[in-house]
Order: C-alpha cells, then structure tokens, then sequence
C-alpha cells in the first residue's frame, strides 16, 4: 500500500514516479493513469505528462489513459491530452473518454477510445474478442453524444461555474468547521479528497455514512483514514451534507 499523503508537496498532489519505478516488474505490460486524477482532483501538466511517458517508453508499457473528467477543469489550466505530449506517445497510448461525466448521459452506456497507433489499435480489438463489433452503443446514446458535444458549450459553462461554487464552499469548511481535516485544492472534477485521519481508530467512512452522509471509502482507494465527497449536487443538499459532517465529528 502506498503512504499517499506523502505524494503531497505545497499543498498539490504530485506524480508518486519513485513508487511506480518500485511497482513495476517483469509482467508489467499496462500503466492506467488518470487525468484529470481521481480522486486527487489534480490536472496534469505537459512536463509531467512527459515524465509518464518517458516512464512507460523506459519500461516499454502500454499506457492508457482516462480522460473521462478531461471537460470538468475548473481552474485556468488547460487540458492537455497525453497522446499529444510526443512522437513516442502517440505509439503507445490508449485515450479513454465518455460524455458521461460532464453532461450526465452514464445510463446510455456510450463510451470510446482513441488510439493512433494502428498495431496497438489492433492489439486492442483483438484483446476485446469481438466486443466492439458485436456490442456497438444504442442510436440514443450516439445521438445524446452527438448533442452533447454539438450544442452542450453553454450548459457546460453553466455547470462549471456552480461546480467551481460547490468546491470553493467545501473548501472554506473543512478551514473553518472540521479541525483536523486536511483538503487540497480541486483543480478538476466534482470530487474533494478530505484527509480524515484525525477520526482516527474511528472509521470516517462509517462515522459519516451513521451521520446520513454516504462518502466513498478511503480504503477502496489504498488510502484508510480518507473519504471522497462527490460536490456534483444542489448547493443545498451539499451544506446540509457538510452540517451533519461537522456534527458527527463534534
């Protein structure tokens, strides 16, 4: 299990690279790496997207990469895609995307993947056994898709801007009502990682969840002693969630 609060310097997330150069052995063939990361909330940048590859072409892996938050930046930063870092990226990276996140659409089930390389591109239709011939997406979620992408900018704007309200909100909270709690600041996504060790031998996860909050698990994630907020909800329902945290651990 990796000590995750020590990938924390200034106040930021960084790339664990001395951990994933111990992690790899002679059957390692894939890194899945996230970006934008959950549940860390972090936006990678051209020079540690370089610092991925440049792992992965020395250990020759195939790296996939999960966009699929890559639309909910909520900072100045811009996205910048993993295949586009270099030559070498584009031979050996497998892009992963879905509309589902940012405009809701998980329940029509259409997702995709975007791989220049034509022999890695092979490599994965082979691996998938006739899935992606035989199991292709219902015409609503190509459609739904299709709009999305169209004519979703100003509902996406929107969003962003309330999301960018909810996340300031939790993060002033955790400051001012939860002492002990630690956050860093979501730069993407609608999701806040807390630092609740404090609650500690005490289970935050079931503290909260007997308090009526249901967060993720910290555990599920390597990480016991931290919970994930989703924020991705009415400000409302978000402050009373915050208000029986706070009152749980009082």
């Amino acid at each position: 299990m990796l000590a995750v609060a020590s990938f924390v310097r200034d106040g930021r997330w960084q790339l664990p690279l001395a951990a994933m150069e111990a992690a790899v052995t002679p059957a390692t063939r894939v890194l899945v790496f996230c970006h934008p990361h959950n549940p860390f909330g972090r936006v990678w940048s051209r020079d540690e997207l370089k610092q991925v590859v440049d792992f992965c072409r020395r250990h020759d892996l195939v790296l996939c990469s999960d966009e699929i938050h890559c639309d909910l930046i909520l900072d100045d930063a811009r996205h910048v895609p993993t295949v586009t870092v270099d030559e070498a990226a584009k031979e050996r990276t497998i892009t992963l995307m879905a509309p589902s996140k940012t405009f809701n659409l998980p329940g029509l089930q259409f997702a995709y993947a975007v791989i220049p390389d034509a022999d890695l591109r092979r490599r994965f239709r082979d691996a998938g056994g006739g899935l992606f011939e035989h199991d292709l997406p219902g015409v609503f979620g190509i459609a739904a898709t299709e709009a999305a992408y169209r004519d979703g900018g100003p509902w996406r704007q929107a969003l962003l801007e309330y999301l960018r309200g909810n996340r300031d909100m939790i993060e002033r909270f955790v400051a001012d009502e939860l002492p002990g709690f630690g956050t860093t600041h979501v730069e993407a996504t609608y999701l806040a990682w807390l630092d609740a060790r404090c609650c500690l031998p005490r289970e935050p996860y079931r503290l909260f969840l007997e308090a009526g909050v249901a967060l993720s698990e910290g555990s599920h994630f390597g990480a016991p002693g931290y919970v994930r907020l989703n924020f991705g909800c009415p400000r409302s329902v978000l402050q009373k969630a915050l208000e029986r945290m706070a009152a749980a651990v009082r």
